[in-house]
């Protein structure tokens, strides 16, 4: 059996893989790997002295309570795997920090730089060392350079204010979200005496209502028809669409009147021609929504799945540290090796040579306006990849290509915008071709619209109208989601953070409350019911402003500007007002929705559509409501084309896609007799 020294720095990682490239960065050998529990740690003298190196499995304590009901305010920290049985792979990680902690004589957390890393190293040194001993280890990438410069300058003590923000953040998740499904599930028991699982979150609840809300209205929603002016002419033995200039016609009469006009003329009249040179700025390096986009654009990956490649890539020493905001790259991180570094690899040797051709020797980036306090702008190290999957090397690829992108040069287009005149009537025709190419030789993935070659157009000319006609378009419900989409929205009203808003997303599905259709993401029965009764019962909780309210307060207590305490203090007061009115007097009511919602109690008159419960004409709130819709938009259509009769009416909205699915429902029921209705 291996025997330790008897006295050594413990550095906690955050995971096996971080654990071994630190040690490799700190020992002149090949260091050894020793096992306990069957968990690898690592022995390894830097400057003559002993360092153990071992890790953690990501967090190793939750937070929990043992009093029952809500509302609840008492909890405190125990081992993740005495309260959650999935997390039991973490017990013989929790035995070997326990067991390595007796013997430190310091205590290192090299956990990832961030807040839940600033936590599970505190937590894990504070039940099982010394904090007075503490140090932090602070680095964006995991590559021996960047390693041995953190532990040259290692912070005494522990990096305090993130600590404070982290615990935090982790008690008002916790209190918000074991309240709020308490009460739900309360409501359940006392109305039918079933016990089922239901959860809500400080985020997690703002995010599923900000869904349902968008899908109702989507599901509501009925076309307008936009009427408008195609025009075709020819230039040089090729055909072009003529943009017309006036405002949309809301009546066919009006569109076809002007179409009559123009059908008397033969040619379109060049007014005024402009030619112009457009520069297309390079994109700024990575954050994390930024890749988490571009990947599920260019790639259809979901937000968790990016998340979790990029963390693969960077334990993997290949990439920086991917869970952060910025768009910006310093000096610091060594423009000039990296390439020197990605010029080894032949994928990429041709994109680095030309790069520093073109830019002569000064590599400047293009950086975006976010920043993050903690890292740099997602970057590759320009360590050479072994063995990668195919998504993961999509991955690695499309951060190479996007940091090589960064110090490029613009793309520049040349330009021409034609109007022209056509009787009274103003049209336009821009055209652009691609006359350099810039940063897309690096990164291809902006999809522009051009030409070969731009026609010679002058002042006065006269181009032949070869169609002109009146084209029938329909607006259309602007909003939907999918997952990335999702994550962008809560980015922009900033609620959640880089690591955790893809798992929020994924909790919702894995809840029964969200799921994806043709790409998008549609609300079950269940996301509908539990939408419903928080909307209704807790508003003040599910309401965007407060929970952005409370991420400011995190990141005040992260600057120093507020103490934990106090924020705590704030939310148990507000959530404690809530629950025991709910308890008091909405309890058994919203039990009895969410019991008809889940069909624990039944439904005695059924919507003829739906499941859901009458209210008038034998339809469900929402299909009454998409019926009424149906009557309103019935008058706008009879005005835009003259006349329709009701039932071509029907017919054409239920088979527009664009239409809102209980509007579609409501026209077939019409149309097949099921629904008597006829507008008034």
């Amino acid at each position: 059996m291996f025997m330790l020294p008897r006295k050594y720095v413990l550095v906690i990682a955050e995971k096996p893989k971080a654990a071994l490239k630190i040690a490799q960065a700190l020992s002149k050998v090949k260091p050894v790997k020793h096992r306990m529990y069957g968990v690898p740690y690592w022995v390894v003298y830097h400057s003559e002295i002993p360092y153990v190196i071992a890790s953690a499995a990501g967090h190793l304590f939750a937070l929990t309570t043992s009093e029952h009901g809500f509302p609840v305010f008492k909890y405190y920290w125990v081992p993740v795997w005495a309260v959650d049985k999935e997390a039991k792979y973490t017990r013989p990680y929790y035995l070997v920090l326990k067991n390595l902690c007796k013997y430190a004589i310091a205590f290192v957390n090299a956990c990832d730089y961030d807040i839940e890393g600033s936590v599970i190293g505190y937590l894990i040194i504070k039940e099982f060392g010394d904090l007075g001993r503490a140090y932090r280890a602070k680095f964006s990438a995991l590559t021996s350079q960047d390693l041995r410069q953190a532990f040259r300058r290692l912070s005494k003590g522990l990096d305090m204010s993130m600590v404070e923000a982290g615990l935090c953040r982790h008690e008002l998740d916790w209190i918000w979200g074991i309240n709020v499904s308490r009460a739900l599930m309360f409501a359940v028991k006392i109305a039918t005496g079933k016990r089922i699982i239901l959860s809500a979150g400080r985020v997690q609840s703002p995010t599923l209502v900000e869904v349902v809300s968008t899908e109702k209205q989507r599901n509501l929603f009925i076309p307008t028809p936009i009427f408008n002016i195609n025009v075709n002419v020819a230039i040089g033995g090729r055909t072009y669409t003529l943009e017309y200039l006036g405002k949309p016609f809301t009546r066919k009469k009006e569109a076809e009147e002007v179409l009559k006009e123009i059908k008397k003329e033969k040619w379109a009249i060049v007014e005024n021609v402009r030619y112009e040179v457009e520069k297309i700025k390079p994109p700024p390096p990575f954050n994390l929504g930024d890749l988490q986009a571009e990947a599920s654009k260019i790639y259809g990956f979901s937000p968790l799945k990016t998340q979790e490649l990029a963390e693969q890539l960077y334990l993997d020493a290949l990439i920086s540290y991917p869970r952060t905001n910025s768009q910006k790259l310093p000096l610091t991180i060594g423009y000039e090796t990296i390439m020197l570094k990605l010029k080894e690899n032949p994928e990429y040797r041709n994109y680095v040579e030309n790069l520093l051709k073109e830019s002569r020797g000064v590599l400047k980036p293009h950086e975006g306006v976010k920043t993050d306090p903690a890292h740099p702008a997602i970057y590759p190290t320009g360590l050479r990849p072994r063995k990668l999957s195919v998504d993961q090397q999509k991955i690695y690829d499309l951060i190479v290509k996007r940091f090589l992108a960064t110090f490029s040069a613009d793309v520049i287009l040349h330009s021409i915008t034609v109007h022209l005149r056509i009787t009274r009537f103003k049209f336009k025709l821009k055209l652009r071709r691609l006359y350099l190419k810039g940063w897309l030789k690096y990164y291809p993935f902006l999809n522009i619209n051009y030409v070969e070659n731009l026609p010679f157009i002058g002042k006065g000319q006269k181009l032949p109208i070869v169609r002109a006609r009146v084209l029938t378009t329909y607006s259309r419900y602007g909003k939907s989601y999918d997952k990335t989409s999702l994550l962008k929205w809560m980015e922009s009203v900033n609620i959640g953070t880089e690591s955790t808003r893809a798992r929020i997303i994924e909790n919702l599905f894995s809840r029964g409350y969200l799921k994806i259709v043709g790409g998008k993401i549609e609300v079950t029965p269940l996301g509908y019911a539990v939408s419903e009764i928080l909307e209704k019962y807790f508003k003040d909780l599910t309401s965007v402003e407060l929970t952005r309210k409370f991420e400011k307060m995190l990141n005040d207590i992260r600057e120093g500007r507020m103490k934990r305490e106090n924020v705590v203090l704030e939310s148990k007061n507000i959530l404690s007002k809530i629950l025991l009115e709910f308890k008091a007097k909405a309890a058994e009511k919203a039990g009895i929705e969410l019991g008809k919602s889940l069909k624990y109690i039944p439904v005695e008159n059924k919507c003829i559509i739906c499941e859901g419960e009458v209210v008038n004409m034998k339809l469900c709130k929402n299909h009454l409501e998409a019926l009424e819709n149906l009557f309103k938009q019935y008058k706008v259509w009879v005005y835009a084309y003259g006349s329709i009769p009701w039932r071509e009416y029907l017919k054409k909205v239920f088979s527009l896609n664009v239409s809102g699915k209980w509007v579609r429902e409501v026209a077939k029921g019409i149309l097949d007799k099921v629904i008597e209705a006829n507008p008034q």
